[in-house]
């Protein structure tokens, strides 16, 4: 049976995939350790708690002690790590936090499963580790810089981050690796696009979107709307990472990336458009508006003073992981929105929860009270 550590798994991403772990395979047992920051929330896995497959336990990756605990108690063979400070602009305002978090966070986590993984030590004096066991580290395409108008990431791109958040994620990268080559640890690393789907804290741009034209709010754009990103549908994200993990060669880099290449402006204009033909098509929907459908349009737009050092574009090249792997995205960006769309209109309650305390202050903050 295969015991999975899934470090930051009650944020975005790895609620997903410890939902997606549960409804896939049957013989396995899940540990779930988060310090439910404003972005992790025990609601979001309130359910799979009943499960009896799954354990939550709170605390810090950069606690020694708690993930020393875990290490001690479960007969973990994998460890998934989510667990990071993920927000650019919050970066900007506070690097410190993501570099103690994403950088000393992860260094911690790799120095306890060694510890609790090695068996000894071979003929040239390299630790030898339990059979099955792996750490897998997940990354963003954002450690790899700009692109210009063509051409894509691929696992031999130079990392050139430009934000502090995405410096600390390169940082985090390259101590996995470090890991991997000084102690032949057996890892991998995976770098996304940007995942959007349900359970997303409304500060990134899709939820936020969403959530503001719900409330009749302007809706924020950087600059001019032009920067392109590729999006990926967060279960496509998650058979991914389970692909990797399972099937991944040891110390390998995979991209795991949408073929969804779409310019901001593009994203909220088709939100828009989406949400006003799902309320005219079922108007049950129209009950969690607080604004008037009508008011529901474009000029609910506003570009507000573009964000420092905003990378223009990020495309990725998903080739070897779909060689490798099997895998390839399989939700289109259109089919997609219209299932994280639905699924917000159907769960306010959940929205209400995680953006009950600091969020306002927050959304203010960022971006003036509009």
């Amino acid at each position: 049976m295969n015991c999975y550590l899934v470090t930051g798994g009650a944020g975005f991403i790895g609620a997903n995939f410890v939902k997606y772990l549960l409804k896939k395979h049957t013989d396995i047992q899940i540990v779930v350790l988060d310090s439910l920051t404003y972005a992790g929330n025990l609601g979001t896995i309130k359910d799979d708690l009943n499960d009896a497959r799954l354990t939550f336990v709170k605390g810090d990756v950069k606690d020694r002690e708690v993930v020393t605990s875990v290490f001690e108690k479960y007969p973990l063979n994998f460890v998934v790590n989510f667990a990071a400070e993920s927000h650019v602009d919050r970066s900007i305002e506070n690097p410190q936090v993501f570099l103690e978090t994403n950088i000393l966070g992860t260094q911690n986590i790799l120095d306890v499963a060694k510890k609790y993984w090695t068996t000894g030590k071979d003929a040239k004096g390299y630790p030898t580790y339990k059979e099955g066991v792996k750490y897998l580290q997940v990354s963003t395409d954002e450690v790899y810089g700009s692109l210009g108008e063509t051409g894509y990431f691929t696992e031999t791109t130079p990392l050139d981050p430009r934000s502090p958040y995405s410096a600390s994620k390169t940082g985090a990268d390259l101590i996995v690796k470090a890991y991997g080559e000084t102690y032949k640890m057996p890892i991998n690393i995976t770098r996304c696009s940007n995942n959007y789907g349900p359970y997303h804290f409304p500060e990134k741009l899709i939820p936020l979107i969403i959530k503001n034209i719900l409330e009749g709010k302007k809706l924020p754009v950087y600059g001019d709307g032009s920067n392109v990103r590729d999006w990926l549908f967060v279960e496509d994200h998650c058979k991914a990472i389970d692909a990797v993990v399972l099937k991944g060669r040891a110390g390998e880099v995979y991209n795991v990336g949408g073929h969804n290449e779409k310019k901001n402006i593009e994203i909220v204009k088709l939100t828009i458009s989406t949400i006003q033909q799902l309320m005219k098509e079922n108007p049950a929907y129209q009950s969690v508006l607080k604004t008037s459908l009508d008011n529901i349009n474009e000029n609910l737009i506003t570009y507000v003073t573009d964000r420092l050092g905003h990378d223009q574009r990020y495309a990725i090249d998903p080739t070897k992981i779909t060689g490798e792997l099997g895998w390839y995205p399989e939700t289109k960006f259109e089919v997609g929105i219209e299932k994280t769309i639905r699924w917000y209109l159907e769960n306010q309650a959940w929205v209400e929860e995680v953006t009950s305390g600091d969020y306002q202050k927050y959304y203010e903050q960022m971006y003036g009270n509009r």
